[in-house]
């Protein structure tokens, strides 16, 4: 890969808790976009939908979507990334201000961005809202009052509620990348141990989030991996912790395997390749990010 956006951040200036083998971590040239775009986005969030309010940057302006609020809140979303992209189609040529006025504001949210990127990538940007929607609908499919009995049974449903279809989506478009269709099926076996260590990543870093708000509202169950073994092996919290970093460390080394074929297999697309190949800084961005977010660890500054 050729990298002329981003530069390698220096290994000794963050923590890694050794889970991710050695895979660098790098930042974009130009930080300041992603503070610029996140503002943006709390602002028309706050102007089309609602208040946010206790926001802290970046990614956490999904948190303000309420998480206990389950169903309905997976329906607020399918407004605005579901239906409308998979059983109507969005017109990538209408813009934001050419909604109705009556319409959502997640829908307007929604013609805003795909407008946006059309303007870019018009075919890929279809490509990422399509991706973005079955991400959706896949994740709404299963009721979050279903509990899961193994981590065999669970890992799937989390792959895709962690946002693999989404990622696909924002990657490709912002990489300028095409898969072709023939080869979606592979693309999707050969990240899939990528997506299970961010997953169970994710899950490590915000179980006590998600464990004391299940607490808070009345739920039975978390939805967390941590949850999940602890009911399958009938261990404890910390002992589960445990389990829980030892896959992590097995999905990152068969995504490292897989990468190392990859990289050398002429059976593949470029574009493939390429894609494989990026999901390794998701790996370690994904990662430091957990670590060090104030969205699990509200202590930070």
């Amino acid at each position: 890969m050729i990298f002329r956006y981003s530069n390698t951040v220096d290994p000794t200036s963050y923590e890694a808790q050794g889970l991710c083998n050695g895979i660098a971590l790098r930042m974009h040239k130009d930080p300041i976009k992603e503070s610029v775009g996140a503002i943006r986005a709390q602002n028309d969030w706050t102007r089309f939908v609602g208040p946010v309010g206790n926001y802290k940057g970046g990614l956490d302006i999904m948190e303000k979507i309420d998480i206990n609020k389950g169903d309905e809140s997976d329906q607020r979303i399918l407004d605005v990334f579901g239906e409308g992209v998979l059983s109507q189609g969005a017109d990538p040529n209408v813009s934001a201000a050419g909604v109705n006025a009556a319409s959502s504001g997640y829908k307007r949210i929604q013609s805003q961005i795909l407008s946006e990127m059309a303007a870019i990538d018009k075919e890929r940007a279809l490509t990422s809202m399509k991706s973005w929607a079955t991400f959706v609908q896949l994740a709404a499919s299963r009721q979050r009052s279903q509990p899961f009995a193994s981590l065999k049974e669970y890992l799937p449903y989390r792959i895709i509620d962690a946002g693999e279809m989404i990622w696909f989506g924002t990657v490709t478009f912002a990489m300028a990348l095409t898969i072709p269709e023939e080869e979606m099926e592979e693309c999707k076996q050969l990240v899939q141990p990528a997506f299970a260590a961010i997953s169970l990543t994710n899950d490590l870093f915000s179980w006590e989030k998600e464990r004391d708000a299940a607490k808070d509202g009345g739920q039975p169950h978390v939805m967390n991996a941590i949850w999940v073994l602890m009911r399958e092996l009938c261990i404890s919290e910390d002992e589960a912790k445990v389990v829980c970093r030892a896959k992590i460390k097995e999905s990152v080394t068969e995504y490292l395997v897989t990468l190392r074929k990859t990289r050398t297999s002429h059976d593949l697309s470029p574009d493939l390749r390429t894609y494989v190949e990026a999901i390794q800084y998701s790996l370690s961005g994904n990662l430091v990010w957990s670590i060090y977010c104030p969205r699990y660890h509200p202590e930070a500054s």
